[in-house]
């Protein structure tokens, strides 16, 4: 699920955490390129809105960094599963894309979708999630419903649909698709879109 933001007002600040210095290097110098971001030093929690996590795969020590990290988590990973991806959602994540997909421009549009409060997931991926098993999952959608609209937009969401897209799809207006689908995630209790979609997706809802 590809999502963009808005233009922001100010720079963001980003940092960049990974345990490779070359692909830290590599990955902050990307983001300089980018006209609204600016790169924070990676142990300066407090002033990173967002933080770029690079690793190798998803494990246990990855995910409680998602849950303790202050600000947005855009997690770059060298591959991973549908279970995977789920359990970074579920633990709060805001953008999941592959190293090898993870370009300059790419990768700058995650973190500004971090910022907006959209959520980046490949498209592949949440195709897969469907049927996928959590260990712990925190919400069900079975047996909820979702309205006529909440669930048009949300299909759209998972098409991949930016938020201008679908009200435009929809003759809605930008705050009205942005307000139905927070009301989703916070009926529901999820942590964002790409959550929200995921259990959707489970439940046969979509």
């Amino acid at each position: 699920m590809e999502q963009s933001c808005a233009v922001v007002d100010a720079l963001v600040p980003v940092a960049v955490v990974a345990r490779d210095p070359m692909l830290e290097a590599g990955a902050a110098s990307a983001l300089r390129g980018h006209p609204e971001l600016v790169v924070v030093p990676a142990d300066d929690a407090e002033a990173a809105q967002v933080t770029v996590v690079m690793v190798d795969e998803v494990d246990r020590a990855v995910l409680d960094l998602v849950r303790t990290r202050r600000g947005a988590v855009v997690l770059v990973v060298a591959d991973l599963t549908p279970a995977q991806a789920l359990h970074a959602v579920l633990a709060g994540v805001r953008g999941l894309l592959r190293r090898r997909d993870a370009g300059a421009e790419r990768l700058a549009r995650a973190v500004l979708a971090a910022v907006a409060g959209d959520c980046t997931v490949p498209p592949d991926l949440l195709d897969q999630l469907h049927g996928t098993e959590a260990a712990s999952p925190e919400s069900a959608l079975t047996g909820a419903g979702l309205s006529e609209r909440e669930r048009a937009v949300l299909s759209l969401v998972a098409e991949g649909h930016e938020t201008g897209e679908i009200a435009k799809k929809l003759c809605y207006s930008p705050r009205t698709v942005t307000t139905v689908v927070h009301d989703i995630t916070y009926r529901f209790r999820l942590r964002n879109r790409a959550h929200a979609v995921a259990y959707a997706l489970r439940a046969g809802l979509l």
